[in-house]
């Protein structure tokens, strides 16, 4: 059964996510502003799904659905627009990162999430594929290729064991888009993730301080979060999404109002 927020909070988060006419995302610029108040949010999704996002920030109202014809829906097409233009500036990192969920991520949450889901160098060949290992030496020797370019190189013939292999790497924190070209055909344009986020992909962090960090980012935009939100929105498990809420317990800096239930002592706690 679906927990019900309360009205004051969904109005705490219509203005940090948002959600309201004046504060609608208009520009990449806007958008990276958004992503780097926010620490992460989602790309594409829509009120059905729990979480910041830059479509729901682009319509700038709190019931913004996804229609089934995106092509042509204005909203869904700038937002569009706006994710590519994002790629390009490289100011904000973008990939599909844990159980498949197209993220932004501003800079400092970087080090958290790859503390959680990267692979280091050392460890590739025992967490990653064959297929994905092929796909990421090809790459370390250009440093940027395009899609088909890529799958080339790596000497992967199959287009959807190619995809899997890459969807892999996106989620070890290892390759992220740079660009996204229409002309002469669609594609993308993959580098190495440490390329252009080199500073914060070589911080270390302990697992337990990055779970704090990635609860103390939501619940600061959410102001309360109810039993398995945060890990619905970032891909935690359960058990490390309480461990990250509980440590902001500890720390004083939340309070918990009902099992799996914690609030934001700036937005109402006691």
């Amino acid at each position: 059964m679906k927990q019900e927020i309360p009205s004051e909070i969904e109005e705490f988060r219509d203005a940090a996510w948002c959600r309201e006419d004046a504060r609608r995302i208009e520009s990449a610029f806007d958008a990276e502003r958004f992503i780097e108040r926010v620490g992460f949010a989602a790309c594409l999704t829509d009120a059905r799904r729990p979480g910041p996002s830059l479509y729901v920030g682009v319509c700038g109202r709190r019931d913004a659905v996804m229609p089934r014809n995106v092509q042509k829906d204005e909203e869904a097409s700038h937002a569009w627009v706006l994710k590519d233009e994002i790629v390009a500036r490289g100011n904000v990192y973008y990939a599909k990162l844990a159980r498949g969920k197209t993220m932004f991520l501003a800079p400092r949450m970087i080090a958290p999430f790859n503390a959680v889901w990267g692979v280091r160098r050392s460890e590739e060949k025992t967490r990653l594929s064959r297929t994905a290992q092929r796909i990421l030496h090809a790459l370390r020797k250009e440093w940027e290729m395009a899609t088909s370019d890529l799958r080339d190189d790596a000497g992967i013939k199959d287009r959807a064991v190619f995809n899997k292999g890459l969807d892999e790497l996106q989620a070890a924190m290892l390759v992220v888009p740079s660009q996204v070209d229409y002309q002469p055909k669609f594609t993308y344009i993959w580098t190495l993730a440490i390329g252009r986020f080199p500073d914060q992909l070589r911080v270390r962090m302990r697992r337990e301080a990055a779970y704090r960090e990635i609860a103390r980012c939501f619940l600061t935009g959410a102001g309360l979060t109810v039993r398995g939100e945060l890990a619905r929105v970032t891909g935690l498990s359960r058990r490390d999404a309480g461990l990250g809420n509980r440590a902001l317990v500890a720390e004083g800096v939340a309070t918990m109002v009902a099992p799996g239930t914690y609030q934001l002592r700036a937005a109402g706690g006691p």
